[in-house]
């Protein structure tokens, strides 16, 4: 690809027809001159200089007509390139629970899904080259987005989850195998599954164990997250007549299945008791997983062959205009 002054030329082979301009130059140099090549007798009354000047002038016309009309078509274009960039990047699904438990309000000032939301899109806010996609699970797990490198998209469905979408429960097996479902063909080395929840596997016909050995098995590596205070946390149990009825209830989280799944495929379990041991969680999984891949980026081209087509068109009215007050060019 030819680049001259910040233009590149998506033709520019056609640029060799340039040569056709010193050609065709050398061809009239050498044609036998008429005699006389004036047809007003007004212009060689002028004498045989203005005579030439207009002669010469004409040919300047042509050959630039000619120059523009090759350069348009060798299609001139800016403000575009492909450019391979080698970066660092992850395969990463979010798996978040959305079971009722994780309206417990124990990770002041919201509950636990509204601070875990407000991480995970920190969380994603720091990506650059990472695909992400998105399972949410209570009783049940449903993708919410494929791997995808739109984090606007990610966001917005970050923004939508919201306890009750699915049916209540626990079902951390499923989950584990929906996400790795989503990651096992997914291009690259390095896959990642990072597993919020706050309470124990009830729901789902898969051992989470048994999950997580499939998930190794594709070299998905699980972080697992228990998100919740000790001891009891205050858990909305209905509506009363000044709002949300709540119950303290006690806090179970499995940690030794939870420690047991990161170990299996070489991830790591992390307790969360507050908002601000999420946050730190979240970043240092982010140190933990880097890898090199490389990624190829586009920006759209601006077509500039309009310009030079202006330009011929300009010569040749400029020509016509000479002609029909000189006459032909010999």
């Amino acid at each position: 690809m030819i680049r001259v002054f910040g233009l590149e030329f998506a033709a520019p082979w056609a640029l060799l027809l340039l040569l056709a301009i010193p050609a065709w130059w050398l061809w009239r140099r050498r044609r036998h001159r008429p005699a006389i090549v004036f047809s007003r007798a007004d212009v060689l009354a002028r004498g045989p200089r203005a005579g030439r000047g207009i002669a010469r002038l004409l040919v300047l016309l042509r050959a630039l007509a000619i120059g523009a009309l090759v350069i348009a078509l060798a299609r001139p274009r800016s403000g575009a390139r492909a450019e391979t960039i080698t970066s660092e990047g992850i395969n990463i699904v979010l798996v978040v629970d959305l079971s009722s438990s994780m309206l417990a309000e124990d990770f002041q000032p919201q509950n636990r899904l509204e601070v875990a939301k407000d991480v995970v899109k920190q969380f994603v806010n720091g990506r650059r080259s990472d695909r992400i996609g998105l399972v949410a699970f209570a009783g049940e797990a449903l993708t919410q987005t494929p791997l995808t490198l739109d984090y606007p998209v990610i966001l917005a469905a970050v923004d939508h989850l919201h306890a009750g979408l699915l049916e209540d429960g626990t079902a951390i097996g499923t989950a584990i195998a929906t996400a790795a479902n989503r990651l096992r063909d997914a291009p690259g080395q390095s896959r990642v599954m990072i597993l919020l929840t706050d309470g124990e596997n009830n729901r789902g016909n898969i051992d989470p164990r048994t999950a997580a050995q499939a998930a190794s098995a594709y070299g998905i590596k699980i972080y697992t997250v228990g998100a919740g205070t000790e001891g009891v946390a205050p858990v909305p149990v209905g509506r009363g007549l000044t709002g949300l009825r709540y119950e303290n209830r006690p806090v179970r989280i499995d940690e030794r299945l939870l420690t047991d799944v990161s170990r299996t495929t070489g991830g790591r379990y992390f307790r969360a008791r507050d908002a601000a041991a999420l946050q730190r969680i979240y970043e240092q999984i982010d140190r933990l997983e880097r890898v090199p891949v490389t990624t190829r980026t586009y920006t759209q081209y601006t077509e500039q062959y309009r310009w030079p087509l202006a330009l011929v068109l300009m010569a040749i009215a400029a020509e016509m205009a000479l002609l029909a007050w000189r006459g032909p060019l010999p």
